[in-house]
C-alpha cells in the first residue's frame, strides 16, 4: 500500500464505511481501499490486531476473512519460523470469539484448516485439536466447525497444495477418521434437544463421507447411522434438521458409488432408505413440500448409486427394482419440481441400457419407463384456466423442455412408434379436455423425429388430422400442433401431396400474433428438410420475406424464416438465383440505405443490426452447387450490396456491436462466393485497416483470417494479405502490451492467432520470411499463460501448426525451405517456449487446456527430439521443489520419471497423460 502501514482507527473507519455509509460512492471507495489492504503485507498484522481487540462484529469479520484469504493465496509471504505462532494465534482468536458470531467462526475455521493443510510441520492436527478442545462443551461448536471444513478444503481450488501433500493429508485424515466419528457420536447423544448441535454433527459427518475416508465396516454398525435414519423417519423433525440429515445420507450414498468395495455400509444404507417410504407418504399427506423434495433427493441418490447393479442384475440382490418404485411414487406427486429431481438418474439409466443393447434387459425396464412417460405427460399439462400459448421461458416452460429432452433419450425402451400410436389413440378415441390434448401433442412432438417416416400410415393420418384442426380450439392446442407439424417435416418430404395443406395451415398461424413465431419455426424446419419440394413455393416464401415485419415475429423466428428461404433458393436453377437473391436482399438493403440517409436528429433508432443479421443469414445459407468455371450466381448481388455495407461500417465504426455484425455479414458474403469476391478484396482490406488503426475491434482480425483462408493460396494476393497482417498487428501489439493487456482483451488474442494460424495453413513461407513473425511468436509465448478457453486454444493451435509445417513432408516444393525456417525459429525461441509451457501447465492453466499444450510439446519433440530432451530438462530444473509450508511438491524421482515418460512417448496422448499426472503435483 502507498504511504506505509495504515493505523487501526483508519481501518475501523473504512470497515464502518463499507457496512454503514449511506452513500454508495463512499462504500465503493472503502471497498477498494480495504481490497488493497488485503493484498498488502500489512494485512497479516492488522487482522491479528483487529481480532485481538474484538471491537465489533464487522471489524472481526473483515479480519477473519482477510486471514483466511491471506493463508489461501499469500501463505508464501510468511517466513517458516512464524507458522507456529500464526497457528497458536488463530486458535486463541477462535476460542475468544466463539460467542460473537457464527460467520466469524466459519471464516476462522477455514483459516485454521487451510493453515493445517499447508503447514507440513503441524503433524496430526485432528488429534491435537480433539485433545485440546473436546472436553470443553463451550468449545465444541467451533471444534466441529474446524473438523467440518478441514475435509472440504482438501480439494479446494484456492489451495495449490499439490498431489503429494494431498495424498499425505488424506492418509492422515483416514487414520483419525474413527476418532472424529466417535466424537460426533458423543456429541449427538449428548445434544438432547439441541437441534443446532445435531445439524452441525450431520454436516461434519457428511463432509467426511464426501472425502471418502470413512471405514465402511466401522460406519455400517455405527450409532450415528441409526440416529440419521431415526431423524428422517420422525414426523416431528424440523425442516432444517431434516435437510441436514438428508444432505448427510446423500453424501454417504455418493461415497459408496463403487458398491462392491463398500458392501456392509451399502447394505445398511439400502435398507435405511427403503424404510423411508412411509415417512415420504406422511410428508405428502401433511403437504410438507420441503421434506418431500428431500426424500426424493435421497431416493434418487440411492438409484444413482445402485444404477450399475440394477442394470446388471435387475430384480436380484442389490439390483432390487423396489428402488425404481420409490422414484415412480415421487413421479406421482402433483408438484412437477419433485419428479424433476430424478431426471438425471433416468438419463443415466437410458444411457446404460442403450450401451448394453440387450432386448431381454430392455423388456424388464420397459414397464417402468412407460409409467414414467405417463407421469411426465400428466405433469406437462397446463392449468385448465390457462389462457394463450404455453410460455417457453418461465420455470414450467423450462421443465417441459427438460421433459422433451428426457423423453427423446428414453423412448427407445418403449418404442417410438408404439408410444406415438398410443398417444394418438387417446386423442382419437376419447374426447379429452384441451389441456390433456395439448400435453399429449407436446409429447408426440418430442418423439416424432425418432420414428421412421417411410410408408407410415399412422404418421400421415396424424398430419392430415392436425392440419384440419378448427381455429376454434384452445390457442395452446393450436400452438403445440404447429410445433408437432414442424417436427414432422420428414413425413412431409416423403408425402409431398401434404405440402399444400400443411403450408396453408401454417400460414394461418403466421398471421396470428401469438402463433406467428412458432409457425415461422415450423416453416423453417420444412424448408430445411423439403428443399427440393419447396422450390415450387419459392415465390410464396419470397412474399413472406418481403412482408416479414408485418408478422409479429421474434428476431430468431424472422431470421429462421429467411434461413429456410435461402436454403430453398439455393435449389433453384442457377440462372434464376441471381434475380431471386437480389429480390430477397432488396428489403434489407433498402432499410440500410434508409438508415444511412435518415437524419440522426429524428430520434428514430439508427441501429442496423437487424438488417445486417438478416443479410448474414441469407448469404450463409445460399449455397448453390456451382461447377468449375461458372460465375457464381451470388457474385453480382454481393458486389452491388458492398457500397451500402461499406458506408454502414463507416457510419458506425466506433460501435463494437454493430461493427461485429457488419464483419459477420461480410464474412458470410465472402464465404458465399469464395474467389468470386476478389474485386472486394482491395477496398475491404483498405477500409478494415484504416478503421482498425482508430478502433481496434477484434472482429476485423477474424474477418482478416477469412480473407487469408479464401485467398492465401493465390500467388497474386499473398503480399497484399501480408501487408494487411502487418498493418493489423501494430495496433494489436500496442493494445496487448498495456498493463494486463492480454487478460483484458482475450477476444483480440483469440482473433489475432486465428489470423496468424490461417497464414500458417495457407502460405507458411510468406509468413516465416516476414519481419513480423518474430513479434507474433513472442506474443504467442506470452499469451500461453492466458486462462481463457478460446484465446488459449487459438494460441496453442497457432504454435502447433507453425512447428508442424516443418515436420510434415507433404511433397510440396517449399518443404525444405519451411523446415529450415522452422529450425531457425526453434533455435531462437525453443527453450523459452518449452520453459514457458511447463510453467504455464503447472501454475496458470486449468486441466482442460492440457491436451492442447501436449500437442505443442509433441510437435517440438517430433521436430527435434534430442534438443527437446535438453530443453525439457532445463525447464524442469527451474520448477520449485517445495511448498511455502515446507511440504515436498515434487521428488527427484517424479521429475526424472516425467522427463522419461514425455521424451520416450510414441504418440501425443502419452505426452498428455504424463502432463496431466505431473501437473497434479502443483495443483
Amino acid at each position: 500500500m502507498e504511504g506505509g502501514k495504515p493505523t487501526l482507527p483508519l481501518v475501523y473507519q473504512a470497515v464502518q464505511a463499507l457496512y454503514h455509509d449511506p452513500d454508495p460512492a463512499g462504500k465503493e471507495r472503502a471497498s477498494v481501499w480495504l481490497g488493497e489492504l488485503q493484498r498488502s503485507m500489512y494485512a497479516w498484522e492488522i487482522s491479528d490486531q483487529l481480532l485481538q481487540l474484538k471491537q465489533d462484529v464487522e471489524s472481526c469479520y473483515f479480519a477473519a476473512q482477510t486471514m483466511k484469504m491471506k493463508i489461501q493465496t499469500s501463505f508464501y509471504e510468511l517466513p517458516p519460523e512464524t507458522h507456529t505462532a500464526l497457528r497458536d494465534s488463530l486458535l486463541s482468536h477462535i476460542q475468544n470469539l466463539k460467542d460473537l458470531s457464527p460467520i466469524i467462526i466459519t471464516q476462522l475455521a477455514l483459516a485454521i484448516a487451510d493453515l493445517a493443510l499447508q503447514m507440513a510441520s503441524w503433524k496430526g492436527c485432528v488429534q491435537t485439536l480433539i485433545e485440546k478442545y473436546s472436553n470443553d462443551v463451550s468449545s465444541m461448536p467451533f471444534l466441529i466447525e474446524i473438523l467440518t471444513v478441514l475435509p472440504e478444503e482438501v480439494h479446494s481450488r484456492s489451495l495449490r497444495i499439490g498431489a503429494n501433500r494431498r495424498s499425505e493429508i488424506i492418509e492422515d485424515l483416514a487414520y483419525y477418521s474413527s476418532t472424529v466419528v466417535t466424537l460426533l457420536v458423543t456429541c449427538a447423544e449428548k445434544s438432547g434437544h439441541d437441534e443446532k448441535m445435531l445439524i452441525k454433527v450431520f454436516r461434519c459427518l457428511g463432509s467426511w463421507f464426501n472425502l471418502g475416508v470413512l471405514d465402511n465396516n466401522f460406519m455400517a454398525n455405527n450409532q450415528l447411522l441409526m440416529i440419521l435414519f431415526q431423524v428422517l423417519q420422525r414426523d416431528e423433525t424440523s425442516t432444517n434438521l431434516h435437510e441436514a440429515a438428508s444432505d448427510c445420507v446423500c453424501s454417504a450414498l455418493y461415497a459408496i458409488e463403487n458398491v462392491a468395495v463398500h458392501m456392509p455400509l451399502a447394505m445398511q444404507l439400502f435398507q435405511g432408505v427403503l424404510s423411508l417410504e412411509t415417512a415420504y407418504h406422511m410428508a405428502v399427506a401433511r403437504e410438507d413440500l420441503d421434506k418431500v423434495l428431500n426424500y426424493c433427493r435421497i431416493f434418487t441418490e440411492l438409484c444413482e448409486t445402485f444404477l450399475e447393479m440394477t442394470v446388471r442384475t435387475p430384480g436380484q440382490g442389490m439390483g432390487d427394482l423396489r428402488i425404481l418404485e420409490l422414484l415412480l411414487i415421487c413421479a406421482g406427486h402433483p408438484q412437477y419440481e419433485v419428479v424433476e429431481i430424478s431426471f438425471n438418474f433416468w438419463y443415466r439409466l437410458g444411457e446404460n441400457l442403450y450401451k448394453i443393447n440387450d432386448p431381454a434387459v430392455h423388456r424388464v425396464f420397459k414397464p417402468y419407463i412407460q409409467r414414467l412417460l405417463h407421469s411426465l405427460a400428466r405433469h406437462c399439462q397446463l392449468d385448465p384456466d390457462h389462457e394463450g400459448v404455453p410460455e417457453d421461458t418461465d420455470d414450467f416452460g423450462e421443465f417441459r423442455m427438460r421433459v422433451s429432452d428426457l423423453v427423446k433419450d428414453v423412448i427407445f425402451l418403449v418404442g417410438s412408434m408404439e408410444c406415438f400410436s398410443q398417444l394418438y389413440s387417446t386423442l382419437k378415441e376419447g374426447n379429452p379436455p384441451w389441456e390433456v390434448t395439448e400435453a399429449v401433442l407436446f409429447i408426440m412432438a418430442s418423439i416424432a423425429k425418432s420414428i421412421d417416416p417411410e410408408n407410415n400410415p399412422t404418421l400421415t393420418e396424424v398430419l392430415e388430422q392436425v392440419v384440419l384442426l378448427p381455429e376454434t380450439v384452445h390457442l395452446a392446442v393450436r400452438y403445440t400442433s404447429i410445433e408437432l407439424v414442424g417436427e414432422m417435416s420428414e413425413v412431409i418430404d416423403r408425402n409431398p401431396c401434404m405440402l399444400d395443406p400443411v403450408l396453408n395451415f401454417l400460414m394461418k398461424g403466421l398471421r396470428e400474433k401469438p402463433l406467428a413465431s412458432v409457425a415461422a419455426k415450423a416453416i423453417h424446419n420444412i424448408c430445411s428438410v423439403c428443399r427440393d419440394h419447396m422450390a415450387q413455393h419459392y415465390q410464396g416464401l419470397l412474399n413472406i420475406a418481403r412482408l416479414l415485419d408485418s408478422f409479429a415475429l421474434s428476431t430468431d423466428a424472422a431470421v429462421g424464416l429467411l434461413k429456410g428461404t435461402a436454403l430453398v433458393l439455393a435449389r433453384l436453377p442457377l440462372e434464376k438465383i441471381t434475380e431471386c437473391l437480389n429480390d430477397l436482399c432488396a428489403v434489407q438493403v433498402m432499410a440500410l440505405r434508409k438508415l444511412l440517409t435518415a437524419d440522426s436528429s429524428s430520434g428514430k433508432s439508427s441501429d442496423p443490426t437487424v438488417w445486417l443479421d438478416r443479410l448474414a443469414v441469407i448469404f450463409r445459407h445460399t449455397n448453390p452447387i456451382v461447377e468449375n468455371g461458372q460465375t457464381h450466381p451470388c457474385q453480382k448481388v454481393i458486389q452491388e450490396i458492398w457500397p451500402v455495407m461499406s458506408e454502414t461500417l463507416n457510419a458506425h465504426q466506433n460501435d463494437n456491436r454493430i461493427v461485429e455484425r457488419c464483419c459477420r455479414c461480410l464474412r458470410f458474403a465472402v464465404r458465399c462466393v469464395g474467389k468470386g469476391s476478389a474485386c472486394l478484396l482491395q477496398p475491404l482490406v483498405t477500409q478494415m485497416v484504416s478503421v482498425y488503426q482508430v478502433y481496434p475491434h477484434s472482429c476485423f482480425l477474424y474477418l482478416g483470417s477469412i480473407l487469408v483462408d479464401e485467398y492465401g493460396m493465390e500467388e497474386g494476393c499473398r503480399q497484399g494479405l501480408l501487408d494487411m497482417l502487418q498493418a493489423l498487428c501494430m495496433p494489436t501489439f500496442q493494445l496487448l502490451e498495456q498493463p494486463n493487456g492480454l487478460r483484458n482483451h482475450p477476444d483480440t488474442v483469440d482473433d489475432l492467432f486465428r489470423l496468424a494460424t490461417r497464414f500458417v495453413q495457407r502460405s507458411p513461407v510468406t509468413l516465416l520470411n516476414s519481419s513480423i513473425v518474430v513479434h507474433i511468436i513472442q506474443c504467442a509465448i506470452a499469451s500461453t499463460t492466458l486462462d481463457h478457453r478460446d484465446a488459449n486454444c487459438s494460441v496453442m493451435k497457432f504454435i502447433r501448426d507453425l512447428i508442424h509445417t516443418g515436420v510434415t513432408n507433404d511433397h510440396e516444393d517449399d518443404f525444405e525451405a519451411r523446415k529450415g525456417l522452422i529450425g531457425q525459429v526453434m533455435e531462437q525461441h525453443g527453450q523459452q517456449l518449452v520453459t514457458q509451457l511447463i510453467n504455464t501447465c503447472c501454475f496458470c492453466l486449468p486441466p482442460y487446456t492440457l491436451p492442447d499444450v501436449a500437442e505443442v510439446l509433441w510437435e517440438i519433440m517430433v521436430f527435434d527430439r534430442p534438443t527437446f530432451c535438453r530443453w525439457l530438462e532445463t525447464a524442469l530444473k527451474g520448477l520449485p521443489k517445495e511448498t511455502a509450508g515446507g511440504a515436498v511438491t515434487v521428488t527427484h524421482k517424479q521429475l526424472t520419471d516425467f522427463h522419461k515418460q514425455v521424451t520416450s512417448a510414441e504418440e501425443c496422448k502419452q505426452v498428455c497423460w504424463a502432463i496431466r499426472e505431473f501437473t497434479r503435483l502443483y495443483r
